[in-house]
């Protein structure tokens, strides 16, 4: 009995420790190619609001849906006139002075509320190349992409209206892998972000 005891405790402490050394990170896919992001730990509202999405589903049925080159590609909801009022999509913002709106960098989207509320169902990546430091204290870094930013660059560039929204929809498929060290080491190859 002791011994079937020890191998149980040596078993699940492996395996935890395996589970443990596992990062989620965020898979994009879109009909361009696949993004990848890693998440902020000093962001938890925000990390944990977006996984939670991803792996109930809710962004596969919606787009990137304001795409302007040097600035943003923004999907998730789209906006509208009226804001974001729904009590169950806003959270507080985790403003954090390292975290900053340079190349790469994911944030949630919000709108014009003197509270600088992010809605969680909106979410953008900047890519200006040389940041946009004008957004710093008004809007939520919690990501970081690790690879695929040539198609963060695609998406930028297609034809879009007066809007800045896609002529034709650029669609959404996010889910949440967890990868070691290693693996995210690998997945990044020579990428310097």
């Amino acid at each position: 009995m002791k011994f079937k005891l020890y191998a149980f405790l040596i078993f699940s402490t492996s395996f935890f420790s395996l589970v443990q050394a596992k990062t989620p990170i965020g898979l994009i896919e879109t009909p361009l190619g696949k993004i990848y992001i890693s998440f902020h730990q000093e962001t938890p509202i925000h990390r944990a609001s977006f996984i939670e999405l991803a792996e109930a589903g809710y962004w596969d049925s919606l787009t990137f849906n304001r795409v302007i080159p040097d600035f943003v590609a923004q999907g998730g909801c789209p906006d509208t006139e009226e804001g974001f009022n729904d009590p169950e999509y806003l959270l507080k913002p985790e403003f954090n002075s390292r975290l900053t709106h340079i190349y790469g960098a994911v944030g949630a989207g919000r709108d014009g509320n003197p509270q600088k509320l992010s809605a969680r169902c909106q979410f953008y990546i900047v890519q200006n190349k040389n940041g946009l430091h004008r957004l710093d204290g008004d809007y939520t870094v919690f990501g970081q992409v690790i690879k695929g930013m040539d198609i963060v660059d695609s998406i930028v560039n297609v034809n879009r209206d007066q809007k800045d929204e896609p002529l034709s929809s650029i669609t959404l498929k996010i889910s949440i892998i967890y990868l070691s060290p290693e693996e995210i080491k690998e997945l990044k190859g020579n990428n310097p972000i």
